[in-house]
Parts: structure tokens; C-alpha cells; sequence
């Protein structure tokens, strides 16, 4: 039986690459421009790439660790697919405490929010209008 087969990332290129997940070739680099790939786990869906927001989005759920692996048949559970929603839930860990890489993996945001943080609906006034 093949080994399974597992994503890889390159955020410059905005481009994604099944491969198999051996650990013969720890580090793996993109076929367009030479940078590190950096491994998502087998249940990622990459945006597409004219998706600007996907994937400023999808980097910053890397950035603070979050993947995407193969645990159970319901997939990798919930994860934010706009920067409003890694806004909110950013917001939510520092009111909370709660560390940003779990608050980024809640569904929902159990507001409400202190004030002068915008929660869901709540907007920020610009000043000088």
C-alpha cells in the first residue's frame, strides 16, 4: 500500500501539493520558486489562488500552528476562512486570555465584548469624520 499522501503549502507562490507523507525528504521546497513548503497535514483544502483574503487568512492560522490533519471521518473541525473572523477571534484571546492558536479553532465567539473592542456587529468609529 502507497503511503498516504498528505499537503504541503508555498504561501509566496499561493500554490499547494499533495505529497507522500515519507520522512525521507524533511524539508521539501516549492517547484516555482526554490522557498520551504510548509507541511498543512492530509485534510487541508487550499483556497484558490485569486483568493487574496484565503490566503492571508491560511497564514496566519500557520502562523500561530493551527493545521489541518486526518483525525476522524468529520475532518479537521472548524477553521476561520476570513480575516474578519481571525479579527474576532484574535480580539476574543486577548479579552480572554485564552491562547490565540485555541481561540482561533472556536466556532463561535462566546461574547460580550469589552468596551472598545469590537464584537460581532460592533464597529470601530474612525476618527476625524
Amino acid at each position: 500500500m502507497p503511503p498516504a499522501k498528505s499537503s504541503w503549502v508555498c504561501l509566496p507562490c499561493r500554490a499547494s501539493y499533495k505529497q507522500p507523507g515519507d520522512s525521507r525528504h524533511p524539508e521539501r521546497r516549492c517547484p516555482r520558486c526554490a522557498e520551504p513548503l510548509i507541511h498543512v497535514g492530509a485534510a487541508f483544502a487550499p483556497p484558490p489562488r485569486r483568493d487574496t483574503e484565503g490566503w492571508r487568512t491560511l497564514a496566519l492560522l500557520l502562523r500561530e500552528g493551527i493545521r489541518f490533519p486526518m483525525g476522524c471521518s468529520c475532518g479537521p473541525g472548524y477553521r476561520p476562512r476570513t480575516t474578519a473572523e481571525v479579527r474576532e477571534r484574535m480580539a476574543y484571546a486577548r479579552y480572554s486570555g485564552e491562547p490565540p492558536a485555541v481561540a482561533l479553532l472556536r466556532a463561535e465567539v462566546p461574547w460580550p465584548a469589552p468596551s472598545g473592542t469590537p464584537g460581532p456587529g460592533r464597529r470601530r468609529r474612525k476618527r476625524g469624520r
